[in-house]
C-alpha cells in the first residue's frame, strides 16, 4: 500500500471511528426498541353474566396506572404492585387488579392465559364530575405519592370526548374507591380540549426537579385527524402547586414538551408536523421509561400506514359512505408501534433551547407480533393505555377487547415486556 492509500486508509478508519463513537453516545442514554424483552400476557378479570355491562372490562383498556404499594403478596412471583384501570369504555369505571404471571402462548390461546383477580371492584370515582362525557370517552390516570401540601397519596385522572366545546379536563381522587373524594375541575394552560385529556404519567423525579420544577405529571393526547396537532401532544404539570386542591375552574400552570401545528383554530401556517405522521394515526398510551442511566418517553398507539382519507375503509366520503358506522380516518394498513422519544430534547424544550415542534421520534417498535387480536390490515385500535413498573423495569400494555371477525368477544389482554 503506497503512502497515499494509507493516508486515505487511515482516515476512513478514523472517520469511521468518530460516527460509530458518535452514534454510540447519542444512543448511551436512550432505551432502544431492542432493549424489550417480551414476557408474556394475561387477562383482565371475566365478566360475569348478571353483571352491569359498566362494571365490565370487555371493550377497555383506555387507561392504566401502576400502583407499587399494590397487592403485596405478588412479591412471591416477580409481579409485584397492582393495575388501577378503567373498564368498559363507555362508562370508564375504575377498578383494581392484581398482576398474575405472565404466559406466553405460542398459538396465542386465550385460555393458556392467567386471569388478574378484582383487589378492588369498579367505582364511578367521578361523583357527576365530566357527566357532559359521553361520545367516544378519553380518560387518563396515574398514581403519585404526596405532592406539595398533601397528606396522602392520589389518583390522578384526565377526561375528554371525541367532540367538546368544554375545555375542563383534569381532577384528582383518593385511591381508595369506596371513597374517592374527588376534586376538580381543571384545565391546562397551553392546550386547546383536545390535545392534553388523554394520556397521564409520571415525570422521574429526577428529571422534574432539574427541568420542570413541582411539575410531576406530563399530560397529552392525539385526536386524529389533526384537531389535537400533527403528532401526540406532552406537557408537564402540577396541580398540587395552586392548591390542595386547586380551586374548581383553575387554569394549570404547564411547560410544554411536544406540540406540533394543529387544524383547532384553523389551517396552520407555518405547518409543523411528527416526521411519518399520518392523520389516522392512534396514540393511546404513553409512559417516562428508566432504566439504570436510560431514559425513554414512548408513546403507544396504532400507526396508519401508506395514504390516510376521511371515509369508510373502502374510500374517501362523508354522508353517502357504504359503511356509514365505520366512517373516520383510515390509512391502507395498521401497526401497533411503540413510538420512541428522547428525553434529553424534552429537557432542551423545557430550557428553551428548543421549540416543542422540533422535538421528533428517534425508534419505534412493531409489536403485532405478540398481538391477539390483529385480524386484518386495516384493523384499528391495535392498543390501549400503558403504565411502568419503575423499580423492576416492567411495561405493561393494554390490548383491548373488542368484537371478533365472527362476532365472538374478545378479552381484554394486558402483555408485559421487560427492559433489559
Amino acid at each position: 500500500m503506497n503512502y497515499f492509500k494509507r493516508v486515505l486508509f487511515a482516515l476512513l478508519a478514523t472517520t469511521y471511528f468518530l460516527w460509530f463513537a458518535d452514534v454510540a453516545i447519542a444512543n448511551s442514554g436512550r432505551i432502544m426498541p431492542e432493549d424489550f424483552e417480551y414476557l408474556g400476557a394475561f387477562l383482565v378479570p371475566q365478566w360475569i353474566d348478571g353483571t352491569p355491562d359498566a362494571e365490565s372490562w370487555e371493550w377497555g383498556g383506555m387507561s392504566m396506572t401502576y400502583d407499587p404499594s399494590g397487592d403485596p403478596g405478588g412479591k412471591k412471583d416477580g409481579f409485584p404492585g397492582s393495575i388501577y384501570g378503567t373498564g368498559h369504555d363507555i362508562w370508564n369505571l375504575v377498578s383494581e387488579i392484581d398482576i398474575p404471571v405472565p404466559v406466553i402462548s405460542p398459538t396465542k390461546r386465550i385460555s393458556d392465559l392467567n386471569t388478574a383477580r378484582t383487589i378492588q371492584p369498579f367505582a364511578d370515582v367521578r361523583d357527576g364530575l365530566f357527566i357532559w362525557i359521553e361520545e367516544m370517552p378519553r380518560v387518563g390516570l396515574e398514581i403519585l405519592e404526596p405532592q406539595g401540601e398533601q397528606s396522602s397519596r392520589k389518583l390522578y385522572l384526565c377526561w375528554g370526548a371525541h367532540f367538546q366545546d368544554e375545555y375542563f379536563s383534569h381532577m384528582w381522587c383518593e385511591t381508595d374507591l369506596d371513597d374517592p373524594r374527588p376534586a376538580g375541575v381543571w384545565r391546562i394552560e397551553g392546550l386547546n380540549p383536545y390535545n392534553g385529556n388523554d394520556y397521564l404519567f409520571a415525570i422521574p423525579s429526577e428529571w422534574a426537579d432539574l427541568y420542570t420544577p413541582g411539575m410531576r405529571l406530563a399530560t397529552g393526547r392525539y385526536r386524529d385527524g389533526g384537531w389535537s396537532g400533527f403528532g401526540p401532544t406532552l406537557a408537564a404539570i402540577g396541580p398540587w402547586n395552586q392548591g390542595n386542591p386547586p380551586p374548581d375552574g383553575t387554569t394549570l400552570q404547564s411547560v410544554v414538551l411536544i406540540k406540533y401545528s394543529d387544524y383547532f383554530e384553523g389551517e396552520p401556517d407555518p405547518w409543523y408536523q411528527m416526521n411519518g405522521y399520518a392523520h389516522s394515526d392512534e396514540w393511546t398510551g404513553g409512559a417516562w421509561l428508566t432504566a439504570g442511566d436510560r431514559s425513554a418517553v414512548v408513546l403507544v398507539g396504532t400507526k396508519g400506514m401508506s395514504e390516510a382519507w376521511y371515509g369508510d375503509i373502502l374510500r374517501e366520503c362523508m354522508d353517502d359512505c357504504e359503511f356509514p358506522y365505520l366512517r373516520g380516518w383510515w390509512s391502507l394498513s395498521f401497526e401497533g408501534w411503540f413510538l420512541f422519544y428522547d428525553t434529553s430534547d424534552l429537557a432542551k424544550v423545557a430550557q428553551g433551547v428548543l421549540e416543542p415542534y422540533q422535538v421528533q421520534p428517534y425508534a419505534h417498535l412493531n409489536v403485532d407480533d405478540v398481538l391477539y387480536y390483529v385480524h386484518g390490515k386495516q384493523e384499528k385500535y391495535h392498543l390501549g393505555a400503558c403504565c411502568y413498573d419503575r423499580a423492576n423495569r416492567l411495561f405493561y400494555v393494554f390490548e383491548p377487547g373488542r368484537e371478533g371477525p365472527s362476532g365472538e368477544s374478545e378479552r381484554t389482554i394486558v402483555h408485559v415486556w421487560r427492559i433489559k
